[in-house]
């Protein structure tokens, strides 16, 4: 099997997740600056195999598009015309920073390690990339 690749796409930085090879267990991967992000994964994609990507989509509380979703829909699209191979989809993620924000409390990260927004980005991703495995089991 390959795995599958989440981002939380963001206008500076983008959190980076993915599943083991099995796709049982999701992982923070990495926070890259968002303006190397296409060259990145197109790098990771050609050492490791990724059967799809799945992509934060931002929207307000209620469900209205957030500021960031049109940058968001530009790079599906330039993904999706230069690697058509490696599909990429959208996923809901409202409530990633908060929920990210929450488990680093709860892990008993001191204040300093929870204003790394670098980290909170890379928890997002995970979380997105988690409710996604979750939500295609029966």
């Amino acid at each position: 099997m390959s795995r599958i690749l989440s981002i939380d796409y963001g206008r500076k930085r983008t959190g980076l997740a993915v599943t083991d090879p099995l796709q049982i267990i999701a992982g923070g991967l990495a926070t890259v600056a968002t303006c190397e992000l296409f060259d990145w994964l197109k790098g990771y994609i050609a050492r490791e195999q990724v059967e799809r990507i799945v992509i934060g989509e931002p929207r307000q509380l209620d469900g209205s598009p957030s500021e960031n979703l049109a940058r968001v829909q530009q790079f599906v699209s330039r993904w999706r015309k230069a690697m058509p191979s490696v599909p990429i989809e959208y996923y809901d993620e409202r409530f990633t920073s908060a929920i990210a924000h929450q488990s680093m409390l709860d892990g008993g990260l001191r204040k300093k390690a929870r204003q790394n927004k670098a980290l909170v980005d890379e928890i997002s991703a995970t979380i997105i990339l988690e409710d996604y495995m979750r939500s295609r089991k029966p």
